[in-house]
């Protein structure tokens, strides 16, 4: 009786042990897929686009995750694209971009096993309001204060006209975040200073020459400094920035590459999104929640400035007196509008 008793608690031990094991066996054989769908404008805007897919080429070469970029040539290709990266099998789909909203409403709700992550996309936007989507948002505002800031106080030292302007590619909510927080920046800095905001009209984020046009009539307005809130369209506005030697403002990505004419560059850090939440999505797939938003802003570390032109007179002072803002506005003693 005894040895019966051994064995069988033996035996019982036994097959837990392989009920366990085979479990774990189980989870680790889940293959991890990563889509992501641009939205168009291309993978060389220099911004938005191109942040993105940095984020996802870290997830492949740092997670070891198995990825696939959807390129979104015109409006019509959204809504394919995520239909076909769910279909194909990625089970994490990164949709790019505000316009996204739609596309992710037709189609979410058809793949309930198929996690969604839209960017610059608000949970709250979607009519159907799917639980396997999740938001991902950030306080582009608190960026453009920064830049703003910055740019009013570069005028302010220049003795010369105190203006400064910004052009958005067209009315999306990210792009009038931006720039309502740049007007209100540049006011913290220069309560003198004229704040141009201007929109080129763009609906595909890459029409160069309507931003450099844009940019053109600011210019006659004695804009001292640019502010290109457009993606690619954006590149047109910095170059008639550097021709008429101005300074010139980023977004999205630092685009100081482009030049020393480049005050600095207003930051929303999407790679760092994408990345980060396609680590938590392969940590445990089954736990990876949807249905809301995920905020981004400068105090987790989203949203930032880039590197300040090594051409600024008083680089340093205006670096200090910039920081002690980004520190004010991450305790929230500081909060730039919206718009």
């Amino acid at each position: 009786m005894r040895w019966t008793k051994f064995a069988l608690v033996g035996g019982l031990t036994t097959l837990a042990l392989t009920v366990v094991v085979a479990s774990g066996f189980a989870r680790s054989a889940v293959t991890i897929k990563m889509a992501l769908v641009t939205d168009i404008g291309g993978l060389n805007d220099k911004s938005f686009n191109q942040a993105a897919n940095a984020g996802r080429l870290k997830v492949q070469s740092k997670l070891g995750v198995q990825t696939r970029v959807f390129i979104t040539q015109s409006a019509n290709d959204r809504t394919p694209n995520l239909q076909t990266a769910a279909q194909t099998g990625y089970n994490i789909v990164f949709a790019t971009g505000f316009f996204m909203g739609d596309s992710l409403d037709k189609v979410a709700p058809k793949f309930p096993n198929t996690k969604f992550a839209g960017i610059d996309v608000s949970v709250s936007s979607i009519p159907s309001k799917p639980p396997n989507v999740r938001g991902i948002q950030f306080k582009e505002q608190e960026a453009g204060y920064l830049a703003g800031y910055i740019a009013g106080l570069t005028v302010k030292q220049q003795k010369g006209p105190q203006v400064v302007s910004a052009i958005g590619a067209n009315t999306v909510p990210p792009i009038v975040r931006y720039m309502g927080g740049y007007r209100a920046g540049a006011k913290r800095a220069n309560p003198k200073v004229t704040v141009i905001l201007s929109y080129a009209n763009d609906p595909t984020f890459s029409d160069q020459a309507k931003c450099k046009e844009t940019a053109l009539n600011q210019i006659q307005k004695k804009t001292q400094v640019i502010f290109a809130v457009a993606g690619g369209c954006g590149l047109g506005a910095l170059n008639a920035a550097k021709e008429a030697k101005l300074w010139g403002i980023g977004v999205d990505v630092d685009q100081g590459y482009l030049g020393s004419y480049m005050l600095t560059s207003a930051l929303k850090d999407v790679s760092a999104a994408v990345y980060l939440t396609t680590k938590e999505f392969k940590a445990n797939p089954s736990a990876f929640k949807g249905g809301f938003d995920k905020i981004f802003n400068v105090k987790n570390g989203g949203i930032g400035y880039g590197k300040v032109s090594t051409k600024l007179k008083n680089r340093a002072v205006i670096i200090k007196k910039t920081n002690a803002i980004k520190k004010l506005i991450a305790s929230g003693k500081i909060k730039p509008p919206a718009k």
